[in-house]
């Protein structure tokens, strides 16, 4: 037990300082902690006949329980009461495990969640409790640590367990392969995607940018022979650049009649069969009423729609963003539409991310994705989706030669803060053959060996989500951690990456 009037943090919010107010003599105080001591060991025990004591078959780390006891004192009953109802709010958690830590352990944190709570003391203004922190994972965390990677590197692990490292490799040049390695011993840890190759192999290009644009060669685009979908729909206004991506000068001036209007601009590239069309975007809504569609589509020599695809939100009482997904000319509300707001439709205000069209032979693929940014985050994909789609018919077979961009607003709604497309790229694809080695991996390309949860990502999605990913990890590789002390750790091939590497010291 520690006697303390120190502070709980619990998720971030110093519960000390958010119930305590000098002037009126309301306080939170922590008269005590359990569970941060030793940690116990689990043994589990086999006996045998006739032999004296057991043997241990194994054993495990149970989890931990922190409980806490706690006074707080409110002006009134009525003002107790009112601190309660907050303190509830706080610790309700759900589902989650968050962030605790303690003052007097300085640089240490626990992950837990509320588990149960006992009241000790209830009268007038005066509550006393005991509350239970159950810590599903009873390691607790020194200070999140990145440090930079050369071809190889000593890294140290000051705690006193294994640490889950996150490595994160960005490609300076075109590589067949990617392995980080713990140590270069033949027995050596490590985790690999792609192939590597021996000088005498033939190694090919499977992806060539046939196009892209952030805003700086819009000049090279047409207005003219450009269409958007809906009945009343009308292209009016100017796509220009402000410097970091595709945004609206201006939306024109529609006819009386018409619904959804904005510019469009349209691109003519060599024909080609086998792509992938990927649009990198963002919108921000700061009102309830704010709509907007951000699309891209894809037509073929004849200027028939081989698909589309957007992000939008057409509704004037709420915070959204919709994705769309579909194949051929729009024939109705639904039809065709492989993704829609029928499966994906958030209540947020927010859309960061990507949509993605790829067709490969007959099967054609819709991707969406959010994208996140922070600390080991770099463009992590959440709520994606990937609906397959096979052409049987050949219907939507021809080269893709006409692409286009358009951004959109709604007379009845409102405007939404500068919609931006960040970047529109058009790769096409080619399969090699069995004698011969694909790069995976090209400039500015970043790899994410994250060992922490077990995965591994490119660019921020996984390579182990849903459709025919092309990158693949090694079946021998493995997710290994960082020894107590000093660790060497070799990125190969040599000269091909700038990393780094992201990890927290871990206790018992």
């Amino acid at each position: 037990m520690i006697e303390s009037s120190e502070a709980i943090i619990f998720n971030g919010i110093n519960l000390v300082e958010r119930f305590t107010d000098e002037d009126t003599g309301a306080y939170f105080i922590v008269n005590s902690v359990y569970g941060r001591g030793i940690t116990a060991m689990d043994n589990q025990l086999v006996r045998l006949p006739k032999r004296p004591g057991a043997l241990i078959s194994s054993y495990s780390i149970p989890e931990r329980i922190l409980n806490v006891t706690i006074t707080m004192k409110g002006t009134s009953g009525d003002d107790l009461r009112k601190r309660i109802d907050e303190l509830n709010e706080i610790l309700y958690t759900e589902d989650n495990e968050v962030p605790i830590e303690f003052i007097d352990e300085e640089e240490r944190t626990y992950y837990g969640k509320l588990d149960a709570a006992e009241t000790e003391l209830e009268k007038s203004n005066v509550y006393k409790a005991e509350l239970t922190f159950l810590c599903s994972d009873p390691y607790k965390y020194g200070p999140e640590e990145t440090e930079e990677l050369g071809d190889i590197s000593t890294i140290r692990n000051i705690g006193t367990a294994e640490a889950s490292p996150i490595f994160e490799l960005t490609a300076k040049e075109k590589t067949t392969f990617a392995m980080i390695s713990l140590g270069a011993e033949e027995d050596s840890e490590y985790n690999l995607i792609g192939t590597p190759v021996d000088l005498d192999e033939v190694i090919v290009d499977e992806r060539t940018v046939i196009l892209e644009e952030r805003g700086e060669s819009l000049d090279t685009w047409s207005d003219s022979g450009v269409k958007v979908d809906g009945s009343k729909a009308e292209v009016t206004g100017t796509l220009g650049t402000d410097g970091t991506g595709v945004v609206v000068l201006n939306y024109g001036s529609p006819s009386s009649d018409a619904t959804w209007y904005g510019p469009a601009l349209l691109k003519e590239i060599n024909p080609i069969q086998d792509f992938e069309v990927e649009m990198r975007l963002r919108a921000e809504s700061k009102r309830p009423s704010d709509v907007y569609r951000i699309e891209f589509y894809l037509f073929d020599e004849n200027m028939d729609t081989i698909g589309k695809m957007a992000i939008w939100d057409n509704s004037q009482a709420r915070y959204q963003y919709v994705a769309e997904g579909r194949i051929g000319d729009y024939v109705g509300k639904y039809e065709n539409y492989l993704i829609s707001s029928r499966n994906y439709n958030f209540n947020r205000k927010h859309f960061h991310g990507l949509i993605r069209m790829r067709r490969v032979g007959r099967k054609i693929e819709f991707y969406v994705a959010r994208t996140a940014h922070g600390s080991g985050e770099t463009g992590r994909h959440y709520d994606e989706m990937l609906i397959p789609f096979t052409d049987n018919g050949g219907e939507y077979q021809g080269d893709l030669k006409y692409v286009q961009i358009h951004i959109g607003t709604h007379q009845k709604g409102t405007k939404v803060n500068l919609p931006r497309i960040n970047n529109f790229k058009v790769t096409e694809i080619s399969e090699a053959t069995v004698d011969q080695t694909p790069y995976i991996l090209y400039p500015d390309d970043v790899v994410t060996f994250d060992h922490k949860e077990d995965d591994i990502r490119v660019n921020g999605e996984s390579i182990f989500g849903e459709g025919d990913n092309p990158i693949k990890k090694d079946f021998g590789g493995d997710y290994f951690g960082l020894d107590k002390g000093f660790n060497e750790i070799i990125v190969t091939p040599s000269n091909t990456f700038e990393s780094k590497v992201t990890f927290r010291d871990k206790y018992l």
